[in-house]
């Protein structure tokens, strides 16, 4: 399960089921949660989610860049054009459009409404299988 702290649940929420996403019935008010191929990915106050750490507290202004990125892998070039093109649609912002990178393969990265990152990869040099998951060597 991967959790984001958001500061506007009820957008957030919005955000993700315009991407297809279906919201379980499992939420409830003060939490998101949507099922995805083998994770959850749940939506929780930002605040809240760092009083839940035991953390004293948070700025009240966040950082331009968290250090983390997740990674949605498609399975060609156009796939991450199409990709962050509808994530746009949704309501994201395109923060860098879809490039050959150093390591060979073709990325972009999209900001969810509450600034999270998400890298669009094709990653030639890890297929994905025949269920679209990424595979990796052993």
């Amino acid at each position: 399960m991967i959790t984001l702290g958001v500061d506007d649940l009820p957008t957030a929420t919005a955000f993700y089921e315009r991407l297809g996403w279906k919201r379980s019935s499992a939420s409830q008010e003060g939490v998101s949660f949507f099922k995805l191929d083998g994770l959850v990915l749940g939506l929780f106050g930002r605040r809240a989610l760092a009083e839940d750490a035991g953390l004293a507290g948070i700025a009240a202004e966040r950082p331009a860049f968290s250090g983390v990125a997740l990674a949605y892998n498609v399975s060609s070039e156009e796939a991450v054009d199409e990709t962050i093109a509808f994530a746009a649609q949704c309501g994201a912002t395109v923060v860098k459009p879809g490039e050959a990178v150093f390591w060979g393969g073709y990325s972009g990265y999209f900001a969810d409404p509450e600034g999270h990152l998400w890298e669009v990869a094709y990653n030639p040099f890890s297929p994905l299988d025949a269920d679209g998951r990424m595979t990796l060597p052993d």
